[in-house]
C-alpha cells in the first residue's frame, strides 16, 4: 500500500509539473516578429474591415495584454471562438508560437500614452448596464487595467468590433460567429443588442492603450 501510495504520488507531482511547465511557455517577442505574417494583412492596416463572416473592423491588438492574446489563439484553435478565418490561422500555430505572437503584439507600440486611473463617467443609462453587467469587477474600472492579464483591455477598442464580439457570447451556438465562455455568455444574455450596442459605444469612446501600427510594406 505504501508502494502503491508513493507510487501515485509520484504520479501526481509528475502531472502537476508538467501542468506548470505547460502554464509557464515563455514569450518571445522578436521570435514572434518573424511569426506575425498571417496577421499583418488584418491588423496592420489602420483602419480595415473584415468582410467576412461579417463587416467590423478587426480589433486593434498592438499594446494589448500578452497572456489574452494567447488565450484568445486558444479558444480559435479549440473551435471555442468560432471565426473561421482566425480558427484556420490558430490551427497552424503551436503554443510557443502563440506565445511568441502574443508577446510580439504586446510590446509593438508607439509613442504610447497610458490610460488615466479612472475613466471617464458614462451617462445614466450607459451606468445602469455597466452595473448590470458587473463589467469592471474583470475589465477594470477604466476598462484598461483588467484584474488578470488574461482577460482584454476594452478600453477604444472599435465600437463595431466590441459589439460583434459581445453578440458572438450572446449567440455561442452559431457556427461562422459564436464565441462559448459561460462567463460572458451569461453577462451578454442579459442585454439586448441596442444594450450591448450602447455598452460598446462607451467603452470605445474610452483613452486607449491599444493600437494599430502599420507595416512598413504597407505605409
Amino acid at each position: 500500500m505504501k508502494r502503491t501510495f508513493t507510487t501515485i504520488f509520484g504520479l501526481a507531482v509528475a502531472c502537476a509539473t508538467s501542468l506548470i511547465q505547460a502554464q509557464e511557455i515563455k514569450g518571445d517577442a522578436k521570435a514572434g516578429e518573424g511569426k506575425v505574417a498571417m496577421c499583418i494583412g488584418c491588423h496592420g492596416i489602420i483602419g480595415y474591415q473584415a468582410t467576412f463572416p461579417e463587416v467590423y473592423k478587426v480589433p486593434m491588438i498592438s499594446g494589448q495584454n500578452a497572456k489574452y492574446i494567447t488565450a484568445a489563439l486558444t479558444e480559435y484553435k479549440k473551435g471555442e471562438r468560432k471565426h473561421p478565418t482566425m480558427r484556420g490561422i490558430a490551427d497552424t500555430l503551436s503554443e510557443q508560437d502563440m506565445a511568441d505572437v502574443a508577446a510580439f503584439y504586446s510590446t509593438h507600440t508607439k509613442d504610447l500614452q497610458p490610460a488615466p486611473e479612472q475613466a471617464r463617467e458614462p451617462n445614466a443609462q450607459v451606468a445602469q448596464l455597466l452595473q448590470k453587467g458587473a463589467c469592471v469587477s474583470c475589465h477594470g474600472a477604466n476598462f484598461s487595467k483588467t484584474i488578470d492579464p488574461s482577460y482584454p483591455k476594452l478600453a477604444g477598442q472599435h465600437k463595431d468590433y466590441l459589439f460583434a464580439a459581445l453578440r458572438a457570447y450572446k449567440d455561442d451556438k452559431n457556427h461562422r460567429l459564436g464565441r462559448s465562455n459561460a462567463i460572458m455568455a451569461g453577462m451578454a444574455k442579459q442585454f439586448t443588442n441596442a444594450e450591448l450596442k450602447e455598452l460598446a459605444g462607451y467603452i470605445s469612446s474610452l483613452p486607449t492603450e491599444l493600437q494599430t501600427l502599420p507595416e512598413s510594406r504597407f505605409r
